[in-house]
């Protein structure tokens, strides 16, 4: 049969080819949209090599932490206390360097371990305790703001930050590109290598894909899902470091906000270019999305209460488009299984 049923109406074949053509470039072509748009609007100020290094610059952090969220969402889970992460790191840094005066690249190593080490505990509680992951995560994020809280007493560490690690995410150290962006291009480059070219990434897809089938095939389902915890853990502290480092302190919940923003980015990606899968090349899609959509409502002097209601209309459709992509996947899925029997 080349129609198939959709809400009890029958689609013609060209019909299903433009649904999934949506389905899998309405985000690129919403993104070309809006910057065309903008570019249009305000000819002088939008589309300049400034202010697009500025929006990449902005968006390194969100691009950081979505990406190690990916991992954690490819392997069938979700990871809620990324952004509370975050903001531990960042005080805990601060605090390493000017509290403790330890070295800044010892300091940098301790609390990248810390991300790894929170995620490993999420992983575990989730694998081995069969907790669910909101419900683990969500409660392990307030675990976090608490200690963040018990180790500031709730006050910014601001005094005695030293220019060298001011200058890890302010400085232009390679060919005068902004080191957030020469970071986050390593990090996702990295995950995208993993994910995409390597054994342990088929492994991270197939986990996801099926977790039955992939016990099966021999996989150690619970070793890549606390794999795919603990990425998305060290991300978060890496994030946090370097909006520590931007910020010139350590604030108890300076990344808070990264959460949401992570979140639509990564289901934005699910709807690029894949029918519903979620992939690191997508997540970096949806976080240029966001990111242009916000200096866009900045440049037109937009109320701040704008990008609050952009972002949540955002998530939701992107979640939509997420949606589609699934059950044209799934439908795509049906129809083969059926061929074969």
């Amino acid at each position: 049969m080349s129609m198939v049923m959709s809400g009890g109406r029958r689609l013609s074949p060209a019909s299903k080819a433009a649904l999934g053509f949506f389905a899998r470039y309405a985000t690129i072509i919403g993104l070309l949209a809006m910057i065309a748009v903008f570019a249009f609007l305000s000819p002088r100020a939008f589309p300049t090599v400034n202010n697009f290094t500025n929006v990449l610059n902005q968006a390194s952090l969100a691009m950081i932490i979505a990406g190690g969220l990916t991992l954690a969402v490819i392997v069938g889970e979700l990871d809620l206390s990324i952004g509370f992460a975050a903001s531990l790191h960042g005080v805990l840094v601060t605090g390493l360097i000017v509290a403790n005066k330890l070295p800044i690249p010892l300091a940098i190593l301790i609390v990248i371990a810390l991300g790894a080490l929170i995620g490993f505990v999420n992983g575990i509680i989730v694998t081995k305790a069969k907790v669910n992951s909101v419900i683990a995560t969500l409660g392990v994020g307030t675990i976090l703001t608490g200690l963040a809280f018990a180790y500031s007493a709730g006050v910014p560490i601001v005094a005695g930050v030293p220019e060298a690690f001011l200058q890890l995410s302010l400085g232009r150290w390679l060919f005068g590109i902004p080191n957030n962006i020469v970071i986050m291009a390593a990090v996702l480059g990295g995950l995208w290598i993993l994910v995409e070219r390597t054994a342990l990434g088929q492994e991270i897809q197939a986990v996801g894909g099926n977790p039955a089938a992939a016990r099966l095939a021999g996989i150690n389902v619970d070793r890549i899902k606390i794999l795919g915890f603990m990425v998305s853990g060290m991300c978060a502290a890496l994030t946090g470091i370097l909006l520590a480092s931007r910020l010139g302190s350590g604030t108890t919940s300076a990344a808070d906000s990264y959460l949401l923003t992570a979140f639509a980015a990564v289901f934005l990606g699910s709807a690029t270019m894949r029918d519903g899968e979620f992939h690191v090349l997508g997540t970096f899609v949806g976080v240029l999305i966001i990111a242009f959509g916000f200096n866009g409502l900045n440049i037109f002097g937009a109320p701040t209460f704008s990008q609050y209601i952009f972002q949540g209309a955002i998530l939701i459709v992107a979640v939509g488009l997420a949606s589609l992509g699934r059950m044209i996947s799934d439908r795509k899925s049906t129809r083969l299984n059926s061929s074969h029997t």
